[in-house]
C-alpha cells in the first residue's frame, strides 16, 4: 500500500513539474528570463509559478544569500536579497537557485529539493490513514500547486507532527512525543508560519491526555517551549546577522494590500472599496482580518475544550483543521497553493466525501480561472469583474470555497476523535484518555 501511494505521489509530482515547466524557455534573455511572451504565457497556459516568477526581483538570480544585507523601502519593495518568506523558505529558495542560470534551472532545482517532502508526506499519510491518502496522492492540487510556491516542506512538517503523535511506533511517552511534534511545528512556522497555530491544540491535547484524569501542565509547557525554542533557534542567527533584512520579510506581509491578486473574500466582497489605493479600507482590513482569524482560533480551541469535557479526548487534529479553515477564510490573502495546507486534513479526518469533492471542484475552478482571467485582463478580452467565463469561474471559486470553509469549520469540530481509516494500534488511535471527574 505504502509503495503504491508513494509511487502515485511521485507520478503526480512529475506531472506537477511538467505543468509548470511549460512556461520555461525555449529561449532566455540576458537575465535568464524565459522567452518569448513570458508574461502572456504564464496566464494563458495556466502554468504560472511563483518560483519561476521570483527568479527576478529578489536578487535570486544573483545568488545573494537572503536577509543579511536586505531591507524594505518605504513603498514596500524588498531589496538586497530579502524575500517575503520566513527564513527556512528563504534558505530553500537560495539553495534551489544555487546552480541555476535561468528561471527554468531555478524551477528544476527547487522542484528537486521539494519533491522528497511531497513523497514523505504521502508516506506518512498512508501510514496514518491508509488508502484515504489517495486524496493526497491523486488529488488535482498536487499537479496544480506542488511547485507553484515553496509549500511542500511546511506541509510535511505539519503532517509530521500528527505522525509523531499518532503513527510513530515508539515507547516514548505522550509528553516526549508532544515535545518532538512541537519541534516540527516550530520548523513549520519557520517555513510558512501557519503550523504555529497548531501548537495550542497540540499542547491542550498533551495537557489532557498525558496523565488521564489529571491535567499535566508540565507536559503542555514542554510542547510550547519546544515549538518556541525551535523558532528562536532558527531565526536568531538571521536576526542577529541582518536584522533589517530579516524583519523586512515580516513587514512585507504586514504592508501587503488587498487587491485582485489576493483572491480573498475581502477583495471580492467589498468592491469597489477594496481597491489598493483606498487607504482607509486597507487600514481597517489590516486589523480586522487578523483579529477575526484569532477569534476563529479561539472558538475552535474552546469547542475542542468543550468536547474534551464531554468525551475525555481533546480533538487536537480536528481543532487544528478548523483553525486552518478560519485562517484561509478570513486572512486578507488566499493564495491558490494554500489548498495544499488543507488537503492532508481531508486525509487524516473522516470528512464526508461530498465536502472533499466539492472543495476540490471549486478549487479547480479557482486555480484555473484566476489565470485565465488575468490573461483576459492583459489582452483586453472579456475585461470586467463579472464578464466572461474566466471571471465567472473565479467568482464561483472564491465564494464556493468561502462557503465550504465555513461548512468545514463546523464539520471538522464535529468529527469523531480518531484518524480516518487508521490502524487500531495505540500510536494511531486518538482515544484512550479518561473523562475527568466532575470535581
Amino acid at each position: 500500500m505504502l509503495v503504491v501511494l508513494v509511487l502515485l505521489t511521485g507520478l503526480m509530482l512529475v506531472l506537477g513539474y511538467a505543468n509548470k515547466a511549460r512556461c520555461t524557455g525555449p529561449e532566455f534573455d540576458a537575465a535568464g528570463r524565459s522567452e518569448p511572451d513570458y508574461d502572456i504565457r504564464i496566464d494563458r497556459d495556466v502554468c504560472y509559478s511563483d518560483i519561476q516568477h521570483l527568479w527576478l526581483g529578489r536578487e535570486i538570480n544573483h545568488h545573494v544569500f537572503p536577509y543579511l544585507n536586505g531591507s524594505i523601502t518605504p513603498d514596500g519593495q524588498l531589496v538586497g536579497g530579502t524575500v517575503e518568506y520566513p527564513v527556512l523558505t528563504g534558505m530553500l529558495i537560495w539553495a534551489g537557485a544555487l546552480f541555476a542560470h535561468n528561471d527554468a534551472g531555478f524551477l528544476l532545482g527547487s522542484a528537486l529539493l521539494m519533491a522528497p517532502f511531497g513523497l514523505l508526506t504521502g508516506w506518512m499519510l498512508g501510514r496514518l490513514s491508509r488508502w484515504r491518502a489517495l486524496v493526497w496522492a491523486l488529488g488535482p492540487p498536487l499537479v496544480l500547486y506542488a511547485f507553484h510556491n515553496w509549500d511542500l516542506p511546511v506541509v510535511a512538517c505539519a503532517v509530521g507532527a500528527v505522525f509523531v503523535m499518532h503513527g510513530w511506533r515508539t515507547e516514548r511517552s505522550l509528553a516526549d512525543r508532544g515535545a518532538v511534534a512541537g519541534v516540527l511545528l516550530g520548523l513549520g512556522f519557520a517555513f510558512k508560519l501557519y503550523p504555529g497555530a497548531f501548537v495550542l491544540p497540540l499542547a491542550l491535547y498533551v495537557l489532557t491526555a498525558s496523565r488521564p484524569g489529571v491535567l499535566h501542565w508540565g507536559a503542555a509547557l514542554r510542547v510550547a517551549l519546544a515549538a518556541a525554542g525551535t523558532v528562536i533557534l532558527v531565526n536568531l542567527p538571521f536576526a542577529v546577522a541582518g536584522y533589517e533584512g530579516w524583519r523586512a520579510s515580516f513587514t512585507f506581509q504586514e504592508l501587503r494590500k488587498v487587491d485582485l491578486t489576493t483572491n480573498s473574500i475581502w477583495y471580492w466582497g467589498f468592491r469597489p472599496e477594496s481597491e489598493p489605493d483606498n487607504v482607509a479600507f486597507q487600514a481597517v482590513i489590516n486589523w480586522l482580518s487578523p483579529g477575526l482569524v484569532l477569534l476563529s482560533f479561539a472558538v475552535a480551541a474552546a469547542v475542542g475544550w468543550w468536547r474534551w469535557r464531554r468525551s475525555g479526548v481533546y480533538p487536537w487534529v480536528a481543532v487544528s483543521a478548523a483553525m486552518l479553515c478560519g485562517f484561509l477564510l478570513l486572512h486578507k490573502v488566499h493564495s491558490p497553493q494554500y489548498t495544499l495546507w488543507l488537503l492532508p486534513f481531508f486525509v487524516l479526518l473522516q470528512v464526508p466525501w461530498r465536502w472533499v469533492v466539492g472543495y476540490l471542484i471549486v478549487d479547480l475552478m479557482m486555480g484555473i480561472g484566476i489565470f485565465r482571467w488575468f490573461y483576459a485582463l492583459k489582452t483586453g478580452v472579456g475585461i470586467g469583474i463579472y464578464e466572461g467565463f474566466a471571471a465567472q469561474a473565479v467568482a464561483i471559486g472564491v465564494w464556493g470555497r468561502a462557503a465550504l470553509l465555513v461548512v468545514l469549520f463546523v464539520v471538522f469540530l464535529r468529527l469523531p476523535d480518531r484518524l480516518a481509516d487508521g490502524e487500531a494500534d495505540p500510536p494511531v488511535a486518538l482515544t484512550g484518555a479518561v473523562r475527568p471527574s466532575p470535581a
